[in-house]
């Protein structure tokens, strides 16, 4: 009968202990909660998410991810819950991971190939967060969801860095004006000879984080996790490779500056010269002007006046010449 006792108070001890103690939780405010019942979680009846708008993936990948929308427990409590029912809390707050990052292993940079076919460091970190509309994929889509998350990313990165080009240079060779000066040629040449990758990956890291971040839009439906921000903050190649590439812009910057000073001198020329056919021009109008004035008045004092009176204008206008002469010579008709 002891024996009994004992057994119903130990099991009204476990059930007090089990259900009554730890049945209850709370939520913080930075944390979202999914109730699983015998392994399966508490899912919205007929709710699921929509396939994912991308033209990259299959329509059984689409398939795969449409994933089924589940019950989230918000901030809050004390809750209650069953002894067959498990809590998974996850926090919703934004958080930063190196780009380095890999569980596997212990790395100080990702390394990727250019176009140039030059092998170079990229350092940064991203920012993420959970999505509470797709807690699912997070929870029980994949084992390690910031892992996919990584190596996504890194493969996506990788890519981009092998294929970019620098747009400020495409578009120097798509449009062309037939309109455009010298300068402006010699300006374009200049600019389409900074053609090596690392200088444009380094002068383009806001359009590369920006690529990034449009690249991983589809990341919410696939593992659950909206990546908040890229931030590429370094690429860096092997030290001697970064000692050839500063001898190289070192040069080029030099040649520009050359090429700045030449056009310069030669704008001033061009200047100078366009101001001495103005003045020659204006020289030569000032004095062809009193002739041509002269021969109005000649022209309309005959066509007025005729011929007689055409000779005492220029009789009258010979006597302030003669009375400054100091010798007149007077030629007389041989006949």
């Amino acid at each position: 009968m002891a024996i009994l006792v004992g057994l119903v108070f130990g099991l009204m001890f476990y059930v007090f202990f089990r259900v009554i103690l730890t049945g209850f939780y709370v939520i913080p405010p930075d944390q979202r909660a999914v109730i699983t019942t015998f392994g399966r979680a508490d899912r919205l009846s007929g709710d699921f998410t929509e396939p994912l708008d991308d033209p990259n993936l299959s329509e059984e990948e689409k398939k795969r991810y449409a994933y089924p929308k589940v019950r989230v427990v918000g901030p809050g409590g004390p809750y209650f819950k069953m002894p067959w029912q498990q809590v998974h809390k996850v926090s919703v707050a934004t958080r930063s991971v190196d780009l380095v990052w890999d569980p596997t292993k212990k790395q100080e940079t990702i390394e990727a190939v250019t176009k140039d076919n030059l092998t170079t460091g990229v350092n940064g970190q991203i920012r993420y967060r959970v999505s509470e509309n797709n807690m699912y994929a997070f929870l029980f889509g994949v084992e390690s969801p910031l892992e996919h998350i990584m190596g996504y990313f890194v493969s996506v990165l990788r890519e981009r860095i092998a294929n970019f080009s620098d747009p400020k240079g495409a578009s120097l060779l798509t449009k062309t004006d037939a309109n455009d000066s010298e300068h402006d040629n010699a300006r374009s040449t200049i600019d389409l000879s900074e053609g090596v990758s690392i200088n444009d990956l380094r002068k383009n890291l806001p359009l590369l984080n920006a690529y990034m971040e449009e690249q991983c839009r589809c990341t919410p439906g696939r593992y659950g996790v909206e990546l908040d921000a890229a931030l590429i903050t370094s690429i860096d190649p092997p030290p001697e490779v970064d000692r050839a590439l500063s001898a190289i812009n070192s040069t080029r910057n030099q040649v520009a500056a050359d090429i700045s000073t030449a056009q310069a001198d030669a704008e001033q020329q061009i200047t100078m010269s366009k101001r001495a056919v103005d003045i020659a021009s204006n020289n030569a109008q000032a004095e062809v002007a009193p002739l041509r004035e002269l021969a109005r008045t000649l022209t309309q004092i005959k066509s007025e006046g005729g011929s007689t009176a055409l000779h005492a204008y220029l009789r009258d206008m010979r006597v302030p010449l003669l009375s400054r002469a100091v010798h007149v010579v007077q030629a007389r008709d041989a006949t």
